[in-house]
């Protein structure tokens, strides 16, 4: 799929992760991999930050392999993903979240 900018993305972003547990996955995966990013730089332990992605896209690719059964995006659109992924998390972490899908006209499927 083609899009024209990162809104019209963020649409279909949402649209892949209408599972609450799909959600949940990512948010774990990406507190995991920013957990360990800040372990890594308060400690000079910098090759740690290699764990980073792992933690990050593998609960995430997971929930979409075997919780929501689609492609994850990243494969298409990598770096629209990522900032997907972090605006998601910080939508979760405020509690704003649920009023983004119903803006979105999404209907979150509960698990």
């Amino acid at each position: 799929m083609e899009f024209r900018n990162l809104d019209e993305f963020w649409g279909f972003y949402m649209g892949q992760h209408s599972k609450s547990s799909t959600r949940r996955w990512h948010f774990a995966g990406t507190l995991c991999a920013l957990l360990c990013f800040l372990f890594a730089a308060l400690t000079g332990r910098l090759w740690l930050m290699m764990f980073c992605p792992l933690f990050g896209y593998g609960m995430a690719w997971y929930s979409h392999l075997f919780v929501e059964l689609n492609t994850p995006a990243t494969f298409g659109h990598p770096l629209w993903s990522l900032f997907c992924d972090f605006k998601m998390f910080g939508l979760m972490l405020t509690g704003r979240l649920d009023r983004e899908i119903k803006r979105l006209g999404k209907r979150p499927l509960t698990n």
